[in-house]
């Protein structure tokens, strides 16, 4: 309808205009006037000129209408009054179509800002990089996570972890990958799983990151408990009835000897000596294994920490006391540090006294012969906000293959050892939802860091 009135539109301006050209030619030669034929020609070029806007008009929307697609500028609108009556439906007709795209862009732009704001918000670390490390997106869980205000290529996390940005440039899609992370108070074992997309030409690396330190702690201490406690069970079900027939037999054979004396032919003392020295054997170490198994159940029956809101210079207050005569008998120069000094933390202060005791006191064994010895314990908020405690000495230090194993239950490079004390420590700081680690270099120190 619309094309149909345009065109009866320009043929009604086109016979006009041949209609008054010939006027001005019949005037022209049939009349002496000269203002007429002025006239007329005036009118023809008024009417040409109606022509010539009538059709640029449209041509002049059409394009309009175009650039507001093209440049997505949904803003402009068209005349629908005043032009004509197929003008009229053909700017009705862009006007709709605008407004219908404008309706669509606006529904993009919502669920645009829907997914931003999922992706930004979700506690899982998301970023979107190229090939060579240019990052296209960062959430704020991997800002938060790798403490930095911006990233532009993934290549400035080379102080972080140099491992870590090797294996995001070479990683493949669908790729998963457990990288650990030692950083100044915290040591972070993410997991890290890889896809990619393809957006205008250019492939673009998707990776999730997440930090599952404590999620491994729980399960790797859930294991040893496990363990530990199915050891005990099957080790006190030998153990008790050996203790038992150990001493029915001791019992027995000393009622021997009491009726030995009256019989015709005596029982060989010496023999009767060899047995019950034996059997006392049995005994005692049966007593002393049951005693070891005793002593490693605290592994599983720690109890249910009482949290109490107390200050951290209440708790080394606490500790001096403690450690100070073996400090003095080995001349340890001992401070300790808070920042801030009214730092406040909620904690079961006769458990985590019982921690730093531990620390302290593998400090100063660490510290023995050790030429000016000193040890350190510093309290303060980490980056990310945590109480943080060190428990720091500049003893022997510890093998790195040594390292890897000492939170393990039992294993101990001590004489004298036992084994569950780190242990021990490690399951205290897990009832507090912390964590404890461990940094050391040999013949440097040993730096032990408790992270609530």
């Amino acid at each position: 309808m619309t094309f149909r009135n345009f065109r009866i539109n320009v043929l009604i301006r086109i016979l006009l205009i041949a209609a008054t050209l010939f006027a001005l030619i019949y005037a022209w030669i049939n009349f002496d006037f000269f203002i007429t034929p002025i006239l007329i020609g005036v009118v023809v070029v008024l009417e040409i000129y109606s022509l010539y806007n009538y059709v640029d008009k449209s041509n002049r929307d059409l394009a309009s209408f175009l650039e507001s697609i093209r440049f997505s500028e949904f803003t402009r609108s068209f005349q629908v009054e005043g032009m004509g009556s197929s003008f009229d439906e053909l700017s009705k007709a862009f006007n709709d179509v605008i407004r219908d795209f404008q309706t669509v862009r606006t529904e993009k732009e919502e669920h645009f800002q829907y997914l931003q704001s999922i992706v930004q918000n979700i506690e899982i670390s998301i970023i979107a990089y190229q090939k060579d490390g240019s990052i296209e997106m960062i959430n704020k869980a991997a800002k938060k996570l790798f403490q930095i205000s911006g990233l532009k290529n993934v290549k400035q996390l080379y102080p972080i972890s140099a491992e870590l940005v090797d294996k995001l440039l070479a990683i493949t899609p669908g790729e998963s990958s457990l990288i650990k992370v030692q950083q100044e108070d915290d040591l972070l074992q993410l997991a890290i799983n890889s896809s990619e997309i393809k957006i205008h030409n250019k492939h673009i690396v998707l990776v999730t990151i997440k930090n599952i330190q404590n999620v491994l702690e729980e399960q790797e201490t859930e294991a040893w408990q496990k363990l530990i406690s199915v050891l005990t069970h099957e080790i006190m079900n030998s153990i008790t009835p050996i203790a038992s027939l150990s001493s029915t037999i001791d019992s027995m054979i000393r009622a021997l000897q009491e009726t030995s004396t009256t019989q015709v032919e005596p029982i060989d003392q010496e023999t009767v000596e060899e047995i019950q020295q034996g059997l006392q054997t049995i005994h005692k170490r049966s007593t002393g294994l049951m005693h070891f198994v005793n002593t490693y159940r605290n592994l599983t029956r720690i109890p249910k920490p009482n949290f109490q809101v107390t200050t951290v210079k209440r708790l080394i207050h606490n500790l001096t006391p403690l450690i100070e005569e073996e400090i003095k008998a080995t001349n340890i120069r001992f401070s300790y540090e808070i920042i801030p000094e009214d730092m406040e933390f909620s904690v079961d202060l006769e458990l985590l006294e019982q921690v730093v005791i531990n620390l302290a006191k593998n400090a100063i064994h660490a510290l023995e012969d050790k030429p000016n010895p000193q040890l350190d314990i510093k309290a303060f908020l980490n980056k990310r906000g945590r109480v943080t405690l060190q428990v720091i000495d500049n003893g022997e230090g510890i093998l790195p293959e040594v390292l890897d194993k000492i939170f393990i239950p039992f294993f101990t490079t001590k004489p004298k050892g036992s084994g569950i004390g780190l242990s021990l420590s490690k399951q205290i700081m897990r009832l507090h939802g912390g964590s404890i680690t461990a940094y050391s270099q040999v013949e440097q120190g040993t730096t032990f860091m408790l992270t609530f």
